[in-house]
């Protein structure tokens, strides 16, 4: 009874290290072909892995003296009686029992016993080996709430990724998309208007300040403890952004109604991410000629609507699949709770419209 007592208290002591977790689940991976993935740095109940740890190591111990103790009797049996019957017979006295085995022939029996031993030797190794990694599992595995955590930290993981896929695309896309435009401008103009021409190059220069602004804002996110040192633009920056499309040689018409300012930080900041990429997609895609943009908050509301001529070469064809500034413009107004549509305003694909509407309660 103490010996019991004194081995349990040991297989507690043993499985309560956190190493001692670790331990046993790489020799499960490498001994019983299990898949088992590491344990979490932090637990987030430590003592009931401890307790589990210490389950296994007294399963294992269990069932590694069963099957020690079968497989060494079922050798030793069928050897002594191999050995009896090869050296001419004898009885065989096991306890209360004695067998006789003859000799020759009559003997045989021998032999398909002692074979039947050694086959029970076998299948019981390989039996506990099964039980053990039927326990592996259940014992050393990530517990449901261990599963949850994982896949919540995945989820955090991708939705970061995602989020810098925008920040990224949005307004690094837009820079480039500027810049591109106004350097062409500045070669066609640089002998008829050097004027012009200088003052597209200073635009670029402003517009490539602006992009590392917010490609410091990006690295920002992705550094684990530290924050942007630049403000993140809101609907408060339209006048600098139409500003930059303007430059750019395009006909921008802009409308607002009702008080931006009491919009909300939130979507005020998504907002003006939705504005920015449609005008990229206007320069990049449509015609610079007219196009027009209204921004207005009532209702509860706040609206955005853009509409730019298409390019009259490559007319709009049913069907196409949109790119990844538009998949973005969808994410950003499904996770607010608002409704996005974006299409040709009619059948000949003259126009594209950009429409969205966001709650202002989605932010509370």
């Amino acid at each position: 009874m103490g010996f019991s007592c004194a081995l349990c208290a040991a297989l507690v002591a043993m499985g309560a290290p956190r190493a001692a977790r670790r331990g046993c689940v790489r020799l499960a991976n490498r001994l019983l072909g299990t898949a088992l993935s590491a344990p979490p740095q932090s637990p987030a109940s430590p003592w009931v892995d401890r307790l589990r740890t210490a389950v296994y190591l007294t399963a294992h111990l269990a069932v590694g003296v069963a099957v020690t103790v079968v497989t060494c009797l079922s050798v030793f049996v069928a050897l002594v009686f191999l050995s009896v019957w090869l050296s001419g017979g004898g009885p065989v006295r096991t306890g209360a029992w004695t067998i006789h085995v003859e000799p020759g022939w009559q003997g045989l029996w021998v032999a398909v016993a002692s074979a039947g031993c050694l086959a029970l030797a076998g299948y019981v190794a390989v039996g506990g080996a099964a039980v053990m990694r039927l326990l592996a599992p259940l014992l050393l595995g990530p517990r449901p709430a261990d599963l949850l955590a994982a896949v919540e930290a995945q989820r955090d993981l991708l939705a970061q990724r995602n989020r810098l896929a925008q920040e990224l695309h949005d307004s690094i896309g837009h820079t480039l998309t500027a810049s591109t435009i106004q350097a062409a401008v500045a070669g066609e103009l640089m002998e008829s208007d050097p004027q012009a021409a200088r003052r597209a190059l200073s635009s670029i220069e402003e517009t490539s300040r602006a992009a590392m602004d917010d490609l410091d804002h990006v690295l920002g996110v992705l550094r684990a403890g530290q924050t942007s040192t630049t403000p993140q633009h809101t609907l408060a920056d339209l006048g600098p952004l139409t500003e930059r499309v303007r430059q750019a040689g395009a006909v921008l018409r802009v409308e607002t109604a009702g008080n931006l300012a009491e919009v909300p930080a939130t979507v005020s900041r998504e907002a003006y991410r939705i504005v920015q990429e449609g005008l990229t997609n206007s320069l990049r895609h449509g015609e610079t000629a007219e196009m027009s943009l209204w921004v207005a908050v009532r209702g509860g509301w706040l609206e955005v609507e853009l509409i730019n001529p298409l390019d009259g070469t490559a007319p709009f064809r049913p069907g196409r699949k949109h790119g990844h500034g538009l998949t973005g413009i969808g994410e950003r107004v499904r996770l607010l709770r608002g409704e996005v549509s974006a299409g040709p305003t009619d059948k000949h694909g003259t126009s594209w419209r950009l429409a969205a509407r966001i709650p202002l309660r989605s932010a509370l």
